[in-house]
């Protein structure tokens, strides 16, 4: 008896769309920024991680979580790492993922530890350095602890934060910073993304009075997950929003089940 090799390929078939289906429900609902060239589509991973999509750019950041996270959604034509530690700068995720398209911008400390093969395609700069790709402005921007020693987690110069223009949207990721003068000093930041998770980076109050100074027009509270679990972001929302600003808070799930 013939068995149609259909009747074979299609269960292996729905189980997968099936399980890309879950996968993809699990994650936040995507976000759209308007900017002057086109749409900037905004969404959530996991923690510190994040895709930006615009125009033909797929921009993966600090992708971690492993490559099931990412299912669904297209291969990264660019990749921004932060700093060294593994929510970060994670091998295992990297190596998981298709990333022959990619280019990647990391800091010198990041570049140092990537496989030969991604090396290659890898641009290090550092704070205060900006790098252009196509209509796609990158500039590095300081992200360490307070007070600053010598045994410091994050010591000043060895991470990036990155300020991205695209569009004429100014696009803020503030990497494992403590309430450091640099972010206090920003200026005409569209959407920030903003970490809030001590003993790591900066505790709620501090994130709070940090956003209620630079005043981006849309900021991500993200990457707060601490030892104590997960910080009060709620919290964070009704700080800045009771400042007065014309800031909007936007809550989105980063620690999918």
């Amino acid at each position: 008896m013939k068995v149609n090799p259909m009747k074979k390929f299609l269960p292996g078939l729905i189980v997968f769309f099936l399980s890309t289906y879950v996968l993809a429900q699990n994650r936040a609902t995507p976000d759209t920024i308007p900017t002057g060239k086109g749409e900037l589509i905004i969404q959530p991973i996991l923690h510190g991680t994040l895709v930006l999509s615009w125009n033909d750019m797929t921009i993966y950041v600090d992708p971690y979580g492993g490559k099931e996270k990412f299912v669904g959604l297209k291969d990264p034509t660019l990749i921004l790492i932060t700093d060294i530690h593994g929510d970060h700068l994670n091998q295992k995720t990297l190596d998981g993922l298709n990333t022959q398209r990619a280019q990647f911008i990391v800091p010198q400390a990041v570049k140092e530890k990537l496989p030969d093969e991604m090396k290659r395609r890898a641009a290090a700069i550092d704070n205060g350095q900006t790098i252009v790709i196509e209509e796609l402005e990158i500039l590095a921007i300081p992200m360490y602890n307070l007070p600053e020693t010598d045994d410091s987690r994050h010591p000043k110069g060895r991470g990036n934060g990155y300020v991205l223009t695209l569009g004429g949207k100014r696009i803020y990721v503030s990497g494992d910073t403590e309430d450091i003068p640099e972010m206090r000093n920003l200026q005409n930041i569209d959407v920030a993304f903003v970490c809030m998770n001590q003993p790591y980076t900066m505790s709620v109050d501090q994130a709070a009075s940090a956003v209620i100074e630079f005043q981006p027009s849309v900021v991500y509270p993200f990457h707060y997950r601490g030892k104590g679990g997960l910080s009060d972001v709620a919290s964070f929302k009704k700080k800045v929003e009771a400042a007065g600003t014309s800031t909007e808070v936007r809550l989105r799930d980063w620690y999918p089940q």
